[in-house]
């Protein structure tokens, strides 16, 4: 039951593309993923005030989402308009992407909160900097491959020092697959990358259990090169979640740098709030640190055994 959903990686953010293919005349493409079958065809994005849809409003599902696709003519600018998605529920998030013609691509962000989002007169790089910047922290905690294999990472080391070591190793690891990846210059088939991900959660747990066995654990030992090592593979699995995203065209860099920046914030956070659990624990309820552990290490290596027969065979 701890395993049921299948695909680790919980964050499946929509897209919606508004681009300008001639003057005045537009296209959209959008994702909207959904939990469950929508009982009826949900609404199509919201337009500018100025733009009216042209022609056939195309809908239908796929991959556990909504894609469709719409022509639309827009008289004027669409700088200072308005573009939503009607209809983001629960934890939902759409990235949407305009593409005027002669005008720099913006990169905006819809929430449930705020399904609706304001087309800047002057787009600037913060916009893209904060979209993809909250983009890799949801990653990092919604992931939970990534979560569990951080979350296993610290209950192993335990202590500040190699945990920040491992930490950084792992950072800087997955920071040169992303880049690398996202760019073009390093590739991986993305099936054999999240079957060793999985794989490198059940090494963790195994080695959480031999430690408490009193066995050599070879993390403890080489805690940054096992982390540095894994954390190659973890950054293929972020570059397959970015590249299911997009990035934003003459702002690449950026985007890349922010949501690798998003990602480090959110396992700092991880890291933090665990470190300090277990030292409560340690003072307070040595028995229950100690039970809690052992029940994490099978919890984490049954979820990550099972994650791995699934992409092995699945």
């Amino acid at each position: 039951m701890i395993a049921a959903p299948a695909s680790a990686d919980e964050l499946r953010p929509g897209y919606l593309e508004f681009t300008e293919t001639a003057p005045g005349e537009w296209r959209l493409a959008w994702k909207e993923p959904f939990t469950a079958p929508p009982l009826e065809a949900p609404p199509p994005p919201g337009l500018p005030a100025n733009c009216r849809y042209h022609g056939a409003i195309e809908q239908g599902v796929a991959a556990l989402a909504i894609v469709g696709t719409a022509e639309a003519r827009c008289q004027g600018t669409v700088r200072g308009g308005a573009i939503g998605m009607p209809g983001l529920i629960g934890q939902a998030d759409m990235l949407v992407r305009v593409a005027p013609l002669g005008d720099p691509v913006q990169a905006l962000r819809l929430t449930s909160a705020e399904p609706q989002a304001a087309i800047s007169a002057r787009p600037d790089r913060m916009q893209v900097l904060e979209s993809y910047f909250v983009i890799g922290v949801e990653h990092i905690l919604l992931g939970w491959d990534h979560l569990l294999f951080v979350i296993a990472l610290v209950l192993l080391l335990r202590r500040w020092r190699p945990v920040v070591f491992a930490a950084t190793a792992f950072t800087v690891a997955h920071s040169i697959t992303l880049a690398g990846a996202s760019l073009g210059l390093l590739g991986m088939p993305q099936r054999p990358v999240e079957a060793l991900i999985a794989l490198s959660i059940v090494f963790l747990a195994l080695e959480i259990v031999r430690l408490r066995r009193g066995e050599e654990s070879w993390t403890l030992r080489y805690p940054w090169a096992i982390a540095f090592a894994f954390g190659l593979l973890h950054g293929f699995g972020f570059a397959g979640a970015l590249a299911a995203i997009g990035l934003p065209e003459g702002e690449i860099a950026a985007a890349l740098l922010a949501f690798n920046l998003g990602v480090e914030a959110g396992q700092l956070l991880v890291v933090a709030a665990l470190m300090a659990l277990l030292a409560a624990l340690d003072r307070l309820a040595q028995p229950v640190l100690t039970t809690g552990s052992r029940l994490a290490a099978y919890s984490i290596g049954i979820t990550g055994s099972y994650w791995l027969i699934d992409r092995v065979i699945g």
